[in-house]
């Protein structure tokens, strides 16, 4: 009889749960929800960033459902690892309890690149790019956290 290992609880942390770590969320539940339990959350909430949500769509995976959550609704699900994916969530990160490891893994940020070109295809183009660079991580996982 094989012994099923339990899920890793893994928490994506961005500063405002609208994108980055939104799109990490729906990567690892459709890649790895056999062997990860994901959630994401913010040091704020901002909601869904409906661009993040149209750009995970056209890569076959629906974000829309996902919430928009706020870092302290998390501080009693015990989590094994957090992986802060901008610079403002990983400087601002609250510290854990227990063995919960941190990881850093930064990816630009696509409502600001995008606010810089001239129209909102222009500006998809930015949120494709991080889609897939996220993508690539989640696919890594979960040894790139241990």
């Amino acid at each position: 009889m094989s012994e099923t290992k339990p899920k890793l609880n893994v928490l994506f942390l961005c500063t405002g749960n609208s994108c980055r770590s939104q799109m990490a969320e729906g990567w690892c539940r459709h890649l790895k929800g056999d062997t990860i339990q994901a959630f994401s959350a913010g040091i704020e909430t901002h909601g869904l960033n409906p661009n993040a949500v149209r750009v995970m769509k056209e890569a076959g995976v629906d974000i829309s459902r996902q919430e928009s959550e706020h870092i302290d609704s998390f501080r009693d699900t015990p989590l094994d690892h957090v992986v802060s994916v901008c610079g403002h969530a990983h400087e601002n990160c609250p510290l854990f309890p227990g063995t919960t490891k941190v990881t850093h893994v930064g990816f630009d940020d696509p409502p600001r690149l995008a606010r810089e070109e001239p129209d909102e295809e222009a500006g998809l183009v930015h949120y494709r790019r991080v889609r897939d660079e996220i993508r690539a991580f989640i696919e890594t996982l979960p040894d790139a956290l241990t």
